[in-house]
């Protein structure tokens, strides 16, 4: 992530953070990461994981897309990029991303909040994906739904999966 953007994410984190009241070390406790990584990143310094971004989205109880929507750029790391192409203002909430994986990745996604669902469909490549232990391979044009309240995985091998993904936010303690 360019410097920028991580400037404009960590002004974003620290409003949402602000607005509700909490300190950096509440939130930093709550979301599990270390206070100082925290203040790097909404200081704009650092170089924030996926998975960091979901935990403290979850913190935040604001969707993943609520958090990353002020940024432009693509978000990565370790061959998986994701950027952010809207999202609904309807009830679920429903965000839409594309999503570019590299060759032989595999990437493990922490249990979303309570509800939620991911709709994957593959646009060229290979993919395999789903809740651990019960992932679908897909090949381009196949879409796959699943629970995403739960660990899930992507995996790709010798070429590089396009996809389109919608996360469609359930109500908090709801059963998909």
């Amino acid at each position: 992530m360019d410097k920028l953007s991580l400037h404009t994410l960590g002004q974003h984190l620290q409003a949402l953070r602000h607005e509700r009241g909490w300190s950096l070390s509440q939130l930093a406790n709550e979301a599990g990461i270390a206070k100082s990584n925290l203040c790097r990143l909404e200081q704009g310094n650092g170089n924030p994981t996926l998975d960091t971004i979901w935990r403290l989205a979850v913190q935040l109880n604001v969707p993943f897309g609520t958090l990353v929507a002020p940024i432009s750029v693509p978000l990565g790391e370790k061959g998986v990029q994701v950027r952010l192409i809207d999202q609904g203002k309807d009830s679920p909430q429903v965000d839409a991303y594309w999503m570019r994986c590299a060759p032989y990745t595999l990437r493990h996604a922490e249990a979303h909040t309570p509800g939620t669902r991911e709709s994957l469909t593959l646009i060229s490549g290979w993919l395999e994906a789903g809740p651990e232990g019960a992932t679908t391979q897909l090949t381009p044009g196949d879409t796959v739904t699943f629970p995403a309240d739960q660990p899930h995985l992507y995996r790709t091998h010798a070429a590089e999966a396009t996809l389109m993904m919608t996360i469609t936010y359930g109500a908090e303690g709801q059963t998909p």
